[in-house]
């Protein structure tokens, strides 16, 4: 489309040009909020550093510490910055301490490592091999809860991010419904426009990639950051856009359609210039398909024994409650479309199935059968089900290889038989006692949205996905939102 910021309007338009009277927005308000944000996060990363030594150090084998010690311990930024700690958060509208798992696990290794070739001229003495191995481990732990604790916090405090949404309606829609049910965050849509330029003119707006048209909405709207949302769009268009925003300081984030196809695992190629992205076969291979396996084996036996006393009282307390079997057996489909017994606690009253026709105007789900205040639950039952308790049996059928602690939701067949396509191809993984469906409420998503989210989590699949998944299920567990 039309003009962007050139090199001469950005040098003759510093930040001090944005900034108006009280009340209005500013460029500096946003670069102030990215600094607070990654001051705060250096911080906790510090303190979690001190700690860490001093555990190593004072507790483990107690040193005498030199002063310089204190030096080293702010090395822990820097080494934070080169990995990318501290430029993340600004790009993301959901800023998860979990997602940078590996990248803290690489800052922890390198500040250790760091701290072991320094150690002649930070102690009287030497560190030992268990020193450095507590010094690592004790890290990795604080420097990931120091970092969650502090975004939870500048959420909590921080008011939420002005956004604006450029694109088809039905994306923009889906944006908002997006934030808006979005735990962890802080964001809101304020402005939604459509792409094309002659609604664009209607609205009386000069064309949003021209410079001082983009800067009135900015400034007239407060906006933080700029979504786009493209469908059919010119990519010239999207890029003259993408640019006149950078030059205007907003973030910018941008919806990529194609990957609901074909999933983010991807690698970027650069081909002399031209960006090429290799897609990720889809499925497993037999390496890891193994490694899965052996995951879900060792991890369903050690549930199983850590946790049996905890079932025997589960099932005394059924059994008292109300007559029927302990355990609840339902046909759902598994990996390649082959049928299996799902096991669960019964929490209904015997019978139940039977009543289902009945109460099918109370159904509040789209594709699925979930009634909030079912009367067929009994009072054991209501509170296996608050907690999510009442799933811990499939920990049998995982140790049987008919499920996986983590994968595609297990449909039941009239459920299954809705599903088409290659929206199919969801089955070539076993399905799992949780996943995305679940951490996400699995209650109040739509038979057609969960059915993607098993196809993306099958073509996206990795074992630190996997393992973010186990670690998001024990909050969203704990939080009682498991009905």
């Amino acid at each position: 489309m039309s003009t962007q910021l050139t090199d001469a309007q950005t040098r003759t338009a510093p930040a001090e040009r944005w900034t108006r009277r009280s009340g209005q927005w500013s460029l500096p308000r946003i670069l102030r909020r990215d600094a607070l944000l990654r001051r705060y996060l250096a911080g906790a990363d510090i303190l979690a550093s001190a700690i860490a030594v001093l555990v190593a150090t004072k507790v483990v084998r107690d040193c005498r510490l030199h002063w310089s010690v204190a030096l080293a311990l702010l090395m822990v930024v820097p080494l934070a910055k080169v990995i990318g700690l501290y430029d993340r958060d600004e790009l993301l509208l959901r800023k998860s301490t979990l997602d940078e798992g590996p990248a803290v696990l690489r800052l922890a290794t390198a500040y250790t490592l760091w701290i072991w070739i320094l150690a002649p001229i930070l102690i009287y003495g030497s560190l030992h091999r268990d020193q450095i191995l507590t010094l690592w481990g004790v890290l990795i732990v604080l420097l990931v809860l120091a970092r969650a604790i502090t975004r939870m916090l500048f959420n909590g405090r921080a008011t939420p991010e002005r956004c604006m949404v450029v694109g088809e309606p039905c994306a923009c829609e889906q944006v908002q419904g997006k934030l808006d049910g979005g735990r962890g965050i802080n964001a809101a849509v304020v402005l939604a426009l459509p792409f094309e330029t002659e609604q664009e003119e209607a609205l009386g707006m000069r064309t949003l990639a021209e410079a001082d048209g983009l800067r009135d909405l900015s400034v007239s709207n407060n906006l933080h950051r700029l979504i786009i949302a493209p469908h059919d769009s010119d990519a010239d268009h999207i890029r003259d856009l993408v640019q006149t925003a950078n030059g205007l300081g907003l973030h910018v984030s941008i919806v990529p359609r194609m990957l609901e196809v074909i999933g983010s695992s991807v690698e970027f190629d650069d081909l002399n210039g031209l960006t090429v992205m290799g897609v990720q076969k889809f499925g497993l291979p037999r390496s890891s398909r193994l490694m899965k396996r052996t995951l879900d084996l060792i991890g369903s036996l050690i549930g199983l024994v850590v946790l049996s006393p905890l079932l025997a009282i589960f099932a005394v307390a059924i059994k008292l409650d109300s007559r029927g079997p302990v355990l609840f057996r339902q046909h759902r489909v598994g990996q390649d479309g082959k049928a299996f017994d799902m096991l669960k606690f019964r929490t209904m009253i015997d019978g139940a199935d039977e009543m289902r026709a009945s109460l099918a105007e109370l159904n509040e789900a789209d594709g699925l059968f979930k009634v909030a205040e079912d009367p067929r639950i009994t009072r054991v039952g209501r509170v296996l089900r608050s907690l999510s308790l009442d799933e811990l049996p499939q920990l049998v059928n995982v140790a049987l290889g008919q499920m996986s602690l983590v994968g595609p939701r297990p449909l039941v067949v009239y459920e299954d038989e809705r599903i088409e396509g290659f929206y199919r191809e969801r089955l070539k993984l076993t399905p799992g006692m949780t996943g995305r469906w679940q951490i996400l409420g699995s209650a109040r998503i739509p038979l057609s949205e969960m059915v993607k989210l098993d196809y993306l989590y099958v073509a996206n699949w990795s074992l630190w996905n996997d393992s973010k998944i186990l670690l998001r299920t024990v909050p969203f567990v704990l939080g009682r939102r498991g009905m």
